[in-house]
């Protein structure tokens, strides 16, 4: 490999001299899409410069060279010992097989390792080194509000940049995963854009818990009404509806109402289903008292009875 062709490598990559792996890593790929020659196709300027931050992260993304590079700078190669010239070394050809870009000198940018698999990332390459008919595919997430989901919407979200619209259907759930055709990254040479996979996420609700299709929710009740039936007013996800809770509801019984749960792909319903909660008044009337001490008097009922 020559020694460095215009500056530092960590200058030609744009990352400090402690720079972690991972922002070595983050740096190259973001300089690799820019001046990739396949993206610039006959700009010289925009190959040499790819041939030189490929250079600097060959070295920089290995940590022995690495290390040899921070002591003894642009002459690291023949400094001290232990340096081996690679099979090709100075023949301007890659080593036999790889499908590397070889841009001679003897530097092979692509062509395994980590070039490899950083390259056919960006550049939507498939095995075998075929080339796929479009580009590579991106990921976003965006979170949903519960009436969002039921109703379907339409959202923005950012992602490589870029402001992308998306028409979200009734009956999206946690963990949905929708494809926005051509909305991902350019394929190289005129082939068809990736696509967006967006993946969805629901808000909680602070009243409906989510179960499939369904709707759950708690169901306050009074004692009178748990014991002599009642008729109440319940909320849906689309505002109120009746309900009729018949006599002796126990606490924990669920009551359905059909047809009030979220929209699902196929157009459907699913159920909303109310889990009764006995709730007892804090303080008591006079006359509230009065009756109660009634009823306890007039009762046989034991509620520890087997």
């Amino acid at each position: 490999m020559p020694a460095s062709r215009t500056r530092d490598h960590y200058e030609a990559l744009g990352v400090k001299r402690g720079a972690t792996a991972a922002e070595i890593k983050s740096a190259y790929r973001k300089l690799a899409r820019k001046y990739h020659p396949d993206f610039n196709p006959g700009k010289k300027d925009a190959e040499e410069r790819f041939k030189e931050i490929s250079e600097a992260y060959e070295v920089l993304s290995d940590e022995e060279k690495r290390k040899k590079y921070d002591r003894f700078g642009a002459g690291w190669q023949t400094a001290g010992e232990g340096f081996t010239p690679p099979p090709g070394w100075g023949t301007g050809a890659g080593p036999a097989g790889t499908g590397g870009f070889d841009f001679g000198g003897g530097f092979d940018f692509g062509s395994g390792g980590q070039f490899s698999d950083i390259l056919e990332d960006l550049l939507g390459r498939g095995g075998g080194g075929g080339r796929r008919r479009k580009g590579r595919d991106l990921e976003a997430a965006v979170t949903l509000s519960l009436d969002e989901v039921h109703r379907g919407a339409r959202r923005g979200f950012q992602i490589d940049e870029r402001t992308v619209e998306a028409s979200i259907p009734p009956g999206a759930r946690e963990g949905t995963v929708l494809r926005l055709r051509g909305q991902g990254l350019p394929g190289a040479k005129g082939q068809p854009a990736g696509d967006v996979l967006l993946h969805i996420h629901v808000a909680p609700h602070p009243s409906f818990r989510v179960q499939g299709d369904n709707l759950e929710a708690t169901l306050p009740l009074a004692p009178w009404e748990a014991a002599l039936g009642a008729r109440v007013d319940v909320p849906t996800i689309e505002g109120q509806a009746s309900l009729v809770v018949p006599p002796g509801t126990r606490g924990g019984q669920k009551l359905r109402l059909r047809g009030q749960g979220l929209t699902n792909q196929g157009g459907g319903r699913g159920d909303l289903i109310l889990e009764a909660e006995i709730v007892l008044p804090q303080t008591l009337s006079q006359e509230e008292r009065r009756l109660l001490e009634q009823l306890a008097s007039a009762s046989r009922f034991d509620p520890r009875a087997r």
